[in-house]
């Protein structure tokens, strides 16, 4: 951070937080400041940690709008771009008890990480509030049945396709993993025969990295072998399901998937398919908009569907997104809350959907024709959120970063034919289990 706009002075940073017993009639001071009537109270100065400062972050065009609406006034602290350099500077900041961000907007996968640092807005939003927003989505934020944040923007996995061939070679969009597979393998050996030697049926994130963990949780959940680790704490992936799936991803590796994949990221896996060598592709909602830009290879080529499923189970993808929590250490908790409840409201998320394409938390907006037009992903996205699974970072909390590396090694292990699916899911487990025995 730099500049008059990321510090504050060495007296705030160091100064306590207020005591928890003063947090109840704060919060509920604050619900005035949400409707623009402070009723006299004093104007507050509120930073407000966005994202990486590119052009299309509209998270401070909203926190300057509230600020003008409310009578307070805002400072918006850069951040890094990278996700992990984030959650690095936001873990300093808390651990240190910083008054440098009052409001900080986090990965659907942080809150377990950072909830003790964070400010319950329960009362703020109580529960009939709450079911505005997807559920799945409200699980991801609620730690120890705190809500720790409040849902701003969504992404789920997505299956990618090309629709000019599958209709070239009369095959219907699979849904079933078996059918992908299928389809995949035969278009791609007709592609290649007729001399796209490049062409490839399947693309997806396949690096040891956390994108693989969400590939992972989507492949066993949706063959029915269960969430990894569930809501409750239990450790679910050692069952003939979860081996089925990864079994099944494996035999992708090299056939329909170059072997280039297990070190693919989304951009990797979004440049083989928006260059046109690719049939099918897993990835999240932003590639659309990329993909039909004027002078892509695929613009008016594509669609895009609910991710397949094994042969007994459903449709089931991870979720992605940001959300809006607020620092305990704050010295403006009333304004604080007030900026974050204004941030992930229906009129800043409907703006945010049609000036950004972002995807809105609240299902009503999904029924906004002028959103829906905007952002055509969104009608097959909403059935896709009612059914999505978050990673299992609300109830792992602090040991959330050690299951997911975890889980993704091994997985990485399986795609890349060094371990076989049925004893890294047994050694899985049991290092779960430890884990669980020390952090959780």
């Amino acid at each position: 951070m730099s500049g008059a706009d990321t510090h504050r002075s060495a007296a705030r940073r160091t100064r306590p937080g207020p005591p928890a017993n003063r947090w109840r009639w704060r919060v509920a001071l604050g619900l005035l400041a949400l409707l623009g009537s402070a009723g006299g109270a004093q104007a507050a100065e509120i930073a407000i940690a966005c994202g990486g400062g590119g052009d299309g972050d509209y998270c401070p065009t909203a926190a300057r709008a509230w600020a003008a609406q409310s009578g307070n006034s805002v400072k918006v602290v850069t951040t890094p771009n990278a996700t992990t350099e984030k959650l690095a500077l936001f873990q300093q900041l808390l651990n240190s008890h910083s008054q440098d961000v009052d409001v900080m907007m986090l990965d659907i996968a942080w809150p377990g990480l950072l909830a003790p640092h964070l400010l319950d807005l329960g009362e703020a939003v109580p529960p009939d509030q709450r079911e505005a927003f997807f559920p799945a989505l409200i699980e991801a934020n609620t730690v120890d049945g705190r809500l720790v944040a409040l849902p701003w923007y969504t992404d789920a996995g997505l299956l990618y396709y090309r629709q000019d061939l599958l209709d070239k070679h009369q095959r219907p969009v699979p849904e079933t993993w078996q059918e992908m597979t299928a389809t995949a393998t035969s278009i791609q050996q007709a592609e290649r025969a007729a001399g796209d030697a490049e062409m490839w049926g399947f693309v997806f994130q396949g690096r040891a990295y956390e994108g693989l963990t969400c590939n992972a949780l989507e492949w066993i959940a949706g063959y029915g072998g269960g969430r990894i680790v569930d809501t409750d704490g239990e450790i679910t992936l050692d069952n003939p399901q979860a081996t089925a799936a990864l079994t099944e991803a494996a035999s992708w590796i090299g056939n329909i998937a170059p072997r280039g994949v297990l070190n693919y990221t989304e951009e990797e896996a979004r440049g083989v398919f928006q260059s046109g060598n690719a049939v099918f592709m897993r990835n999240w909602p932003y590639v659309w908009s990329l993909a039909q830009r004027e002078g892509s290879p695929v613009r008016g080529k594509i669609g895009v569907a609910p991710l397949p499923h094994g042969p007994d189970g459903d449709s089931v993808s991870t979720l992605g997104g940001w959300n809006f929590a607020v620092s305990r250490y704050t010295e403006a908790p009333e304004a604080a809350i007030s900026l974050a409840r204004y941030m992930t409201s229906a009129e800043v998320q409907r703006r945010h959907a049609l000036n950004n394409g972002m995807n809105p938390t609240r299902i009503a907006l999904y029924d906004d024709p002028e959103v829906v037009a905007a952002t055509p992903t969104m009608s097959v996205l909403r059935p896709v959120l009612m059914n999505a699974v978050a990673r299992p970072s609300a109830v792992t909390g602090e040991a959330y970063a050690r299951v997911s590396n975890a889980i993704f090694n091994d997985v990485h292990a399986v795609l890349s034919g060094r371990a076989q699916p049925a004893a890294v899911l047994a050694d899985l487990d049991q290092t779960l289990t430890r884990l669980k025995r020390r952090q959780w």
